[in-house]
């Protein structure tokens, strides 16, 4: 990737997103029952949330400078995350606050294995291209654009962000998430073509495909791209990455006993994104990945197990035949 040849790239990802708390409730049966019932559950706590700023909060833990670019509100919600934020070395100079719409929030029931997730939008969509300085794209190596599909209102401007990125130098991935639509539609064939990696998981990709089978629908995403590596995340059987020349690289999952899935897909993300930055090769992104994705089950919510680069490494070592 080429550089300017007056400002040099000491930020290694942008990531463009949403911004929201999660208030995660952790049980091994978490479900409400109506009725004006009262039950305990095992614990209830606030935590960073929002798969854009976990994936971020992954990548500064794993060694890389980091900037984040999003939309809060003006209140309690969004000064825990701008601060949150903050505590684990994110810039947040890119991050807005919005004078009158609340910052969006999410509720999280899980019980270890599987969870459920209630959001109010709020300030979700508000990211404007205009919020990122073009001191910053000239700063940064690549630009990460995650939850698209949750960002209905910010679409033509994440296109325009990522277009404008591409033009300025750096390499692009995008992590659709959960279409709450069910359109699976959204533009994002667009904004694909301007990217370099792809990020669903196993049911977003084959949605996105229209097919069966995780690696028929990556292979169908990779060939229909004009340039991306579709990276699926296949939670306990590992993951599986399919070129546009139509190869399949697969990875087996870490044996790890889960205490809360609440954000592994996203730390997938981050640990991806720093083997690839290196310039690894695709199997060997794919074992960071998943060690990173496997790891961060190991605690409550999705940020405090993240690893670091050497608990990785350590782990990678240990799991080598």
């Amino acid at each position: 990737m080429a550089e300017s040849s007056s400002t040099p790239r000491d930020l290694d990802l942008l990531v463009a997103g949403e911004i929201n708390p999660d208030i995660v409730v952790n049980d091994p049966d978490p479900r409400p029952q109506f009725g004006q019932r009262e039950r305990f559950v095992a614990a209830i706590r606030l935590a960073i949330g929002s798969s854009s700023v976990i994936t971020a909060c992954g990548a500064a833990r794993l060694g890389l400078r980091v900037a984040m670019a999003g939309v809060v509100g003006d209140d309690a919600l969004g000064r825990f995350m701008l601060e949150a934020m903050a505590e684990r070395g994110l810039d947040t100079t890119a991050c807005r606050v919005h004078p009158a719409l609340p910052t969006g929030a999410s509720v999280i029931l899980g019980n270890g294995t599987d969870r459920a997730i209630l959001t109010s939008r709020g300030t979700v969509g508000e990211l404007r291209a205009a919020d990122v300085p073009a001191a910053m794209l000239a700063r940064a190596r690549h630009l990460h654009i995650g939850s698209y599909f949750i960002q209905a209102p910010a679409w033509p401007e994440l296109l325009a962000l990522a277009r404008t990125s591409r033009a300025t130098g750096l390499t692009i991935s995008v992590d659709p998430n959960w279409d709450p639509s069910g359109t699976w539609d959204g533009g994002l064939k667009a904004i694909a073509s301007e990217s370099d990696v792809l990020l669903p998981n196993a049911a977003e990709a084959c949605h996105l495909a229209g097919l069966d089978g995780p690696e028929r629908a990556a292979l169908a995403l990779a060939r229909g791209a004009a340039r991306p590596v579709v990276v699926v995340k296949l939670g306990a059987q590992g993951a599986l990455a399919a070129t546009p020349q139509g190869a399949v690289v697969r990875v087996p999952a870490l044996p790890v006993e889960p205490v809360d899935t609440t954000g592994a897909g996203d730390s997938f993300d981050a640990g991806f994104l720093a083997a690839w930055l290196e310039g690894r090769d695709l199997a060997a992104c794919l074992r960071f990945a998943v060690a990173c994705g496997s790891l961060s089950t190991l605690g409550v919510g999705g940020t405090d197990a993240q690893p670091t680069r050497a608990e990785v490494e350590a782990v990678l070592t240990r799991e080598r035949p």
